[in-house]
């Protein structure tokens, strides 16, 4: 079964239930993480089926991607990239980019900061692959630390070797997290978006200040310091006080200097339409090609002249992108290049 895309746009309308979303979580599902909609990988199965599920793709230019879970392990999934298990899913994001915006997303100004840090991190990693680790890394330490913590008398050396770790990759987490943010500041001010509103991103964070003004070793040994004078009250909390889990993304209208979450639905879905452009953009320039946008609703909160902007800034980027929605008329403004499909249609691919 094959889904051949007949031109670099593609706009899938029909009903909901239709399987539009469907369409770009699958394709999502070939940059490491857990895709469009965050699912479990055990979720991702057919229902009443075998319990496994796979995703494949052959690029023009040679490149071939598959990933999938097998049976008996489906909480786990494999990468394979021209055939061959690579040694880390870095590799994978390294040779192809896919960016996303959802209905869900919508809640971005308003959510908690863990929501502002997934979808942060979801921009980090598009441009610097192993950030994903060093998260990683650091949740780790930082679990194995709240354990040891939890166990009186626990062996201070131990300890300290956790926390030398998570320092480390907090730091190095942090600093990604910063530079990308300096690098995406930048390109929206150049007018990457434009005409859709600026914003102006930043970390509240603890570290992040102290990156901005002390080398990373320094801040390093400030943390490892910090970690180790906060060990009665981690331990109560079963949490640590300090590190990458407790940075929020700030996010400000930049022309008239209002935080976001205090704009009108339609403006904040206007912003976020101009961060996620802005990065394709700042994708483009960094690895010479662009990402794959999958926008699923992206119309729902637009008014006409902006619908009409983003159908104008999608053409004069050339950047290829999928888009849904359940009526093809408000798509009509998008370039002709662009390849319709309708539900009809939609209900016979195979993926489906």
């Amino acid at each position: 079964m094959r889904f051949e895309p007949p031109a670099r746009r593609l706009v899938f309308a029909g009903p909901n239930g239709a399987g539009k979303t469907n369409l770009l979580e699958a394709v999502s599902l070939l940059v490491p993480g857990r895709g469009l909609r965050g699912a479990r990988f055990s979720e991702l199965a057919r229902q009443n089926g075998g319990g496994c599920w796979a995703v494949a793709a052959r690029f023009d230019n040679g490149l071939e991607i598959g990933t999938g879970a097998a049976p008996g392990a489906p909480d786990r999934r494999e990468f394979r990239l021209n055939g061959l298990k690579p040694r880390a899913q870095s590799e994978v994001a390294e040779k192809f980019a896919a960016i996303w915006l959802t209905p869900q997303m919508d809640r971005l100004f308003t959510d908690t900061a863990s929501g502002r840090r997934r979808f942060l991190d979801r921009l980090v990693v598009a441009l610097e692959p192993f950030h994903a680790r060093e998260i990683a890394a650091f949740e780790s330490a930082s679990a194995q630390r709240n354990r040891l913590l939890g166990e009186l008398p626990y062996n201070p050396a131990w300890v300290a070797a956790l926390e030398d770790a998570m320092a480390r990759h907090a730091v190095a987490a942090t600093a990604a997290r910063a530079a990308l943010i300096t690098r995406l500041n930048a390109t929206l001010t150049a007018g990457a978006a434009d005409p859709f509103p600026r914003v102006a991103l930043g970390l509240a964070c603890p570290i992040a200040e102290k990156l901005a003004i002390a080398p990373a070793l320094d801040v390093e040994d400030w943390l490892r310091d910090s970690l180790a004078a906060t060990r009665n009250a981690d331990a109560a909390a079963k949490s640590a006080g300090y590190g990458p889990q407790k940075t929020d993304l700030l996010i400000t209208d930049a022309t008239v200097s209002r935080p976001a979450s205090l704009s009108s639905t339609g403006q904040q879905k206007a912003m976020l339409i101009g961060i996620v452009l802005g990065h394709a953009a700042l994708i483009t320039t960094a690895r010479g090609k662009p990402p794959l946008l999958l926008l699923d609703e992206p119309l729902v909160h637009l008014d006409a002249p902006r619908r009409a902007a983003l159908f104008a800034a999608l053409a004069r980027a050339d950047v290829p992108a999928w888009l849904t929605g359940t009526d093809m008329e408000i798509f009509d403004g998008l370039d002709a290049a662009a390849c319709r499909v309708c539900g009809s249609v939609l209900e016979q691919l195979p993926f489906f």
